[in-house]
């Protein structure tokens, strides 16, 4: 699966080369996939967290903000929901929820269903920067995927979202 003649080599395939001359014995398409997926996240991830920082959160934070926002009006959703959706214990989201409100981008409340329970709300403040920064975020997608045209695009989504179901499944 290695790069064609007629394309451009990139550092995976250097990686690929390094191992087909030291172990001709292994397989390495899989490296040729995971690496490039890894690098490309890890770039983008880059870029990403230094346009949320112009904005004075980082990307653990934007995540916190964008999946209040996603949630629809009012914005409202329970610390366990959050923590759950992104993946965090409950500490790691506490320290994130005491930063944000401490920004004045969210508001911890009582929940009025469950006198044991808070809510998380995002404030005005909090809104305006949430749709700022996910903006500013999916504008450096876009321009990272303008290297391709849209139907490869489309072809490359459905491909990666049949390894991730497999994956994850």
């Amino acid at each position: 699966m290695s790069a064609r003649p007629e394309q451009r080599k990139d550092p995976v395939d250097a990686i690929i080369e390094q191992w087909a001359r030291e172990r001709p014995d292994l397989d390495t398409a899989a490296m040729e996939v995971f690496g490039r997926v890894s690098r490309l996240a890890r770039t983008m991830g880059d870029r990403i967290e230094k346009a949320y920082a112009k904005y004075g959160i980082s990307r653990g934070e934007f995540d916190v903000l964008a999946t209040l926002r996603r949630s629809g009006a009012p914005y409202t959703l329970p610390p366990r929901r959050l923590s759950a959706t992104l993946m965090l214990t409950t500490g790691g989201m506490t320290g994130r929820l005491d930063k944000l409100e401490q920004a004045g981008l969210l508001r911890r409340s009582p929940d009025p269903h469950d006198r044991r329970g808070l809510q998380v709300t995002l404030t005005e403040e909090g809104l305006r920067l949430a749709d700022e920064a996910v903006g500013a975020g999916l504008a450096l997608q876009t321009q990272a995927l303008s290297a391709l045209d849209e139907e490869r695009v489309e072809q490359l989504a459905d491909l990666l979202r049949e390894l991730l179901l497999a994956t994850e499944g």
